[in-house]
């Protein structure tokens, strides 16, 4: 399922949102909707840290049942853009010498997208998905994240990985919906734009993936069909030892 938005203004901000039946694979959530291309996965990192028994290293894949459990589950993704138009603008300010008028539009910008990136979310919760259909959170309440889910973003500690991106930008359609685009590095144009997973479930919470080592690095290679230098490549930030 996917639902697009626009809300018109001199500043527009467009988002397209997307809910899947998955189911989790090990440390991957494969998507299981007709409507997808067969076999699309979503490549998910594990924490390595040394904890006490009780506390397990995550992977987001955790948050979604598993194939072997019989339970339907989904998954959702979405991206957001606030930031269309606004180079002219910027160009203006900064060709008369207005540094602060640039940089203020751009914030605008970016504020706005992570605005409507947070009340999109809350129209998923409520209404699209409507897990939390009775949820009624103060102001407080949702800055403090108080709902229940997440929205993780690849590149951010959880999925620090930057090229699921492509993934996701893919189901969504993300160009032809609202006019983002991924660079060949996968960021984002215009810069003003936000974009990433839904989970629902009731346990899930944000974590930070931390170093990971090669044997993993191994594993998120072979599962990526890359070779173990793209992964090292892509994964290089995140690394607890020195490539060869």
């Amino acid at each position: 399922m996917l639902d697009r938005i626009v809300a018109e203004g001199w500043l527009k901000a467009r988002a397209v949102v997307g809910l899947w039946p998955a189911a989790s694979v090990g440390d991957d959530v494969v998507l299981t909707d007709p409507s997808v291309p067969a076999n699309t996965h979503l490549h998910f990192l594990r924490q390595q840290a040394d904890k006490p028994v009780e506390r397990p290293n995550l992977c987001l894949a955790d948050f979604i049942a598993p194939a072997t459990s019989g339970q339907r589950d989904w998954i959702g993704g979405f991206a957001v853009s606030a930031g269309e138009g606004i180079e002219s603008h910027v160009a203006r300010f900064e060709a008369e010498h207005d540094d602060y008028s640039a940089i203020l539009l751009k914030s605008l910008a970016d504020r706005l997208a992570e605005a409507l990136a947070e009340a999109l979310h809350q129209k998923v919760r409520r209404e699209l998905w409507g897990y939390a259909a009775e949820e009624t959170l103060s102001a407080s309440e949702l800055i403090d994240e108080a709902y229940r889910g997440i929205r993780p973003a690849p590149g951010y500690p959880a999925c620090p990985e930057h090229s699921e991106k492509a993934t996701l930008f893919a189901l969504l359609d993300a160009e032809a919906n609202i006019g983002v685009r991924l660079t060949e590095n996968y960021a984002m144009y215009p810069a003003a734009s936000v974009s990433g997973f839904y989970f629902s479930h009731p346990a899930s919470q944000y974590f930070v993936v931390g170093r990971i080592d090669r044997e993993q690095v191994s594993d998120y290679a072979r599962r990526k069909q890359w070779t173990l230098a793209e992964a090292e490549r892509w994964l290089s930030p995140i690394l607890d030892y020195d490539p060869e």
